[in-house]
């Protein structure tokens, strides 16, 4: 039995869960920042930082609660170790290696993208490799060749925005605020698709590689053609969101091809949205596989999960308290399949 406390402290959310390899999830708390950073249209790292180390001991404290162990019983300590804001993963790093050291237990850091990755295995124990990847979140846009756990081969990126920061900034054009990406996909269910017609970006040529950045400007000069009326916004957000599903829909489609796969797993927070879900569960003939949608976000309980399987399989990490806010997903070194979860 391998019971471990996940600390998830990357950029704007506190995550933290309590995972036993033989019960699974126990409990997970979070907190979100986007009211401290509303203000200024994005997330301030000063600001995050502090925001952590307020919030990360209190919520270590409920989780524990809520799981119904004490520290004493924790065999293991996960904590997000990069990519990401720099001092946001320092906190997270700091308060893990520490709590490893003082209850002297095995401590991991653990890749933000990898927990994303591990996320839809929370509730379906029937997934296994090799499968592929669609990572969609507000910093990455990615298709991943899951080969095996710790064996990932990127065949296809974002050359700019990734998908969730073109909602976001989408969303701000748009006059929604931040972050804008969930009120932009409710905007967009109030308008009409038929009226405007937005480009598929790099959809009409070979290749894996994405790019959304041209998408924004589309936005702006197409809602400076416009009254800016309040059905003229939804309008725009609802081509908008309709043109960056048919394009991660589109260069899926091709990367399924290329690999042979018969499953794809969506990660990241932008595997919420409900037109992106509707369109895949409808036109791929694949199996598609989704965490649960307060999983989609960052949290703790993926990265639990995440060092659970890396602390079962015999590695560990030595007591420097290290973080990478660049961290490529092709450098991690892959290991046995121990645990399925429960």
């Amino acid at each position: 039995m391998t019971l471990v406390i996940g600390i998830e402290t990357s950029c704007d959310e506190t995550g933290v869960a309590v995972y036993d390899s033989a019960r699974g999830l126990l409990a997970h708390e979070l907190y979100t920042q986007a009211a401290t950073h509303a203000d200024y249209g994005g997330v301030v790292p000063e600001l995050a930082s502090r925001d952590h180390v307020r919030k990360l001991l209190p919520l270590i404290d409920r989780a524990l609660a809520a799981a119904g162990c004490g520290r004493e019983q924790l065999q293991g300590v996960a904590y997000t170790a990069g990519p990401g804001l720099a001092g946001a993963l320092l906190v997270g790093a700091a308060v893990g290696r520490a709590l490893a050291w003082a209850l002297g237990i095995p401590g991991i850091g653990v890749h933000h993208m990898e927990g994303h990755l591990q996320a839809a295995r929370l509730d379906n124990e029937a997934l296994r490799t090799p499968f592929l990847c669609l990572l969609v979140s507000g910093g990455h846009t990615q298709l991943v060749d899951v080969r095996a756990h710790g064996d990932y081969r990127i065949l296809g990126e974002s050359r700019d925005d990734a998908v969730g920061e073109a909602f976001d900034k989408t969303a701000k054009l748009l006059g929604l605020g931040y972050p804008g990406g969930a009120a932009l996909a409710e905007l967009a269910m109030q308008g009409n698709p038929q009226r405007f017609v937005f480009p598929r970006p790099m959809l009409d040529r070979p290749g894996l590689e994405f790019s959304f950045s041209g998408l924004k400007t589309h936005v702006r000069t197409t809602l400076r053609q416009c009254a800016g009326s309040d059905q003229d916004r939804a309008d725009i957000a609802c081509a908008f969101e309709i043109a960056v599903v048919e394009t991660l829909l589109g260069k899926s489609q091709r990367a399924l091809q290329l690999t042979g796969y018969d499953t794809l797993v969506i990660a990241g927070g932008v595997g919420a949205n409900r037109r992106l879900r509707e369109e895949l569960d409808a036109r791929l003939a694949v199996r598609v596989v989704y965490p649960r949608v307060e999983f989609c976000t960052d949290n703790g309980a993926m990265i639990a999960y995440a060092g659970c399987l890396r602390l079962a399989a015999g590695q560990r990490d030595t007591l420097e308290i290290a973080a990478r806010p660049r961290w490529p997903l092709s450098e991690l070194q892959g290991f046995p399949s121990v645990l399925s979860p429960k």
